[in-house]
Parts: structure tokens; sequence; C-alpha cells
């Protein structure tokens, strides 16, 4: 009941915000992405290519607000804004002369009609895999919500390979455009090559769905295959600290099952020798989707060598239980705590602790906080930096040798 309530006042407070800017979207160009992973770096990579091919353009992502020159932080954890924030930034985009506008959609923002009263003329979906779980009750739920983006736009990008496939098809309307390793798919590994500085074959496919989406804007495929070849990683996604140890460390934002995987895997084919490890630390969110833990631990459990389990933004759950319900997964994935596996509340601690145990060679992951400038504990926010914390522990490791 509370959350329909919530609904009905975020759909009351879009329409007054739309109106009270004079609905900006209709006078832009409006992409919306949506997926459970790979959404940052898809709207951004569509960002570059439009801003490659000579456009003006707008965004907003979990890394906040790009208007126009200016970069506009949209608050802690927030990915899509309120409803008054997302007409205001629009205006503000229409006002700073751009006319694209591409936003990261979440499946929040689109069930609770933060996004109503946007005109959106291209929906594209990275991919879709258990998370939220705890909100949307179950996967179904979830597409549906997501599927909100996908109502009255000009053109559906969709991937082919994705689990949500068949049920987004029968939905989403406008032009439908496939991409994925899928050989029948519109937009392949094979048609539409692409050489990217970035790794991992998750980025490769986070490209197609940007290729895809401005394609269908009329940009020319030389100018998109050229503007991806130059694309730079994002913030926080798989970015590696080099201060001169013999170990790599990789500081990346994955937080789900699936991204896990994905960064672990990449992380895996990068080994340089076979005693080479991979040591992951992670925890997961507090007050948010538990059903996920175990398959984390899962996950982790198969492509790495060592993890350690930390906190990540506990709020106020204990970090220990979080710990220990990602701990079953390792369990039953045949980790042994103190030899496959460390619980280590303190993620200062769980950082340097990675550091002091790497062997030369050794890879360290470090996962779920990325770009984020604070820690959620209790009721509170805390100061964050992760690239600061961990070039931190390199030193401390650096000092010892």
């Amino acid at each position: 009941m509370w959350q329909k309530i919530k609904n009905y006042y975020h759909l009351l407070q879009a329409i007054i915000a739309a109106t009270y800017f004079g609905f900006p979207s209709k006078k832009l160009v409006v992409i919306g992405v949506t997926g459970t992973d790979g959404k940052t770096t898809t709207v951004t990579m569509i960002y570059h290519i439009l801003k490659k091919a000579g456009q003006e353009v707008s965004m907003i992502s979990s890394l906040g607000a790009q208007i126009g020159s200016k970069k506009i932080g949209t608050g802690m954890h927030v990915t899509t804004p309120n409803p008054y924030y997302i007409q205001k930034y629009l205006k503000l985009a229409k006002d700073a002369g751009s006319k694209y506008f591409v936003l990261e959609a979440t499946s929040h923002g689109l069930d609770q009609n933060r996004l109503s009263f946007v005109k959106f003329k291209v929906a594209a979906l990275t991919n879709v895999s258990d998370e939220h779980l705890d909100y949307h009750k179950n996967l179904t739920n979830y597409m549906k919500a997501k599927s909100k983006l996908f109502q009255n736009v000009d053109f559906s990008i969709l991937n082919i390979d994705d689990y949500s496939f068949n049920f987004l098809k029968k939905i989403a309307t406008g032009k439908k455009l496939t991409y994925g390793r899928n050989p029948h798919a519109d937009f392949n590994h094979k048609n539409f090559a692409i050489n990217l500085k970035i790794s991992g074959d998750y980025n490769l496919q986070n490209a197609l769905a940007a290729a895809a989406t401005a394609t269908a804007l009329g940009i020319n495929k030389k100018i998109v295959i050229g503007a991806l070849s130059t694309f730079q990683a994002v913030e926080g996604r798989m970015e590696q600290l080099k201060l001169g140890q013999n170990f790599r460390v990789y500081v990346d934002f994955a937080h789900t099952p699936n991204g896990l995987e994905n960064a672990l895997i990449f992380l895996n084919s990068i080994r340089l020798f076979k005693n080479t490890r991979v040591i992951s630390v992670f925890g997961a969110a507090g007050e948010r989707d538990k059903l996920k833990r175990i398959q984390m631990g899962k996950v982790a459990a198969k492509y790495s060598d060592i993890c350690i389990l930390t906190a990540e933004d506990p709020r106020k759950e204990k970090v220990e239980i979080i710990c220990a319900q990602i701990a079953k997964g390792l369990k039953a994935a045949g980790k042994a705590e103190g030899e496959g596996f460390y619980i280590i509340p303190d993620r200062q601690v769980a950082i340097n602790y990675a550091a002091k145990i790497a062997k030369s060679g050794d890879i360290v992951g470090l996962f779920g906080k990325g770009h984020e400038k604070s820690m959620s504990i209790g009721k509170k926010e805390f100061p964050w930096d992760e690239f600061s914390t961990a070039k931190e522990a390199i030193k401390r490791r650096l000092k010892t040798e």
C-alpha cells in the first residue's frame, strides 16, 4: 500500500514538474538505457559517439549529470533522480543547446513513475539478471518494470542473447533492432566489428548496444566504429591501479551476481601464469536484495582463488550477517573459511589484507563500490573513496618490501 501511494506521489510530482518546465523532453531526442548491468557504460558510450559525431548532447548516469559542458552531482547512490530533477535537467539541457539527452533508467525509477512525462525516442536494454527482487518480488515483475521504457518509442534496442528477449520483443514498440553474439542479430561482432580500448566481452556487448542506438539515430557506421575505438573506461569500471607493485589491482562497481561473474571471468582471462591467483574483495548492500547474496558467493567461489568478504553499504544491517549469508554460497561451492575465504567486516582492513597477501603476479579485484564517494552505515553516509583506500594499501605493502 505504501509503495502505491509513493508511486502516485511521484506521478503527481512528475506532471507538476513537466508542466512547470514546459515538457522539455518534447524538444529533445531522449534515449533511455535500462538493464541490470552495463547501463552506465552504455549510456556513456552513446554520449561519446554523439559527441564525436559533432552533436550537442547531455546525459544522466550513476556518475551524475552532464548537462552541456557542466557536471552536476545527482546525490549519493542515485541513478535515476526524482521527477522534479529529471525535468529540471532536461530543461537545462535544452537551454544549453543540447539536441540529444541520454538517460540511465533504473527499474525503480520506471516502476515509481519518476520518468513519467519523459518522451523517449529510443529505448535500449543491456541485460536482465536477478537483482532488486526484494522490491520487485520476482523476475517477471522486474522485467515488467523495465518494459515500461519500451512503450511509445520509435526504436527498441534489444539484446537477442538475453533472458529477457522473448518477453520484451512482444511488448516493445517501434522498430526493433537486435544486438548480441547471435549471428542473426542486426548488430553482432561480425557485421559490426568494434575495436575497443577497454577489455571484457561484456563491454563489447555494451558497445554493440550503443552502436545499435547510434545507428537508429542516423549516425554513420564509420563514425560509430571510430568513436568506440577511442572510448575510455568509465570511472570505477575495471580501473587498474599501478603504483609499482608486482601484483595487479582493479577497482570495479560489480555488485550483482552477473556483474561479478563477468568481472571475474575477465580477471581470469588475464592471468599471466597458471599459479597466478585471483583475490576478490566484495560484499553486498544492506537492506537490499538478500536473495542475490548466496549467488554472489557461488560466483566468487567459482572464479576466485581467495575471497575476502567485507562491507558494502550495510545500512542498518550487521556486516557480519551479510557476509555470513554470502559465505553460504562459498561453502556450498567447497570454499572453507580461513583458507578459501575470509570475513573482514571493515572494508579498509579487508583491502589492506588483500594487498598484504597478494603474491607476485596475483590479481586483486575490489568490487561493489567503484566510483561511489560514500559508505552507508546505519542511517548515515560516511566519506569513502575506493581508489584512495586501495592506493594506501598498496603503498603500505610497498613499504614492507
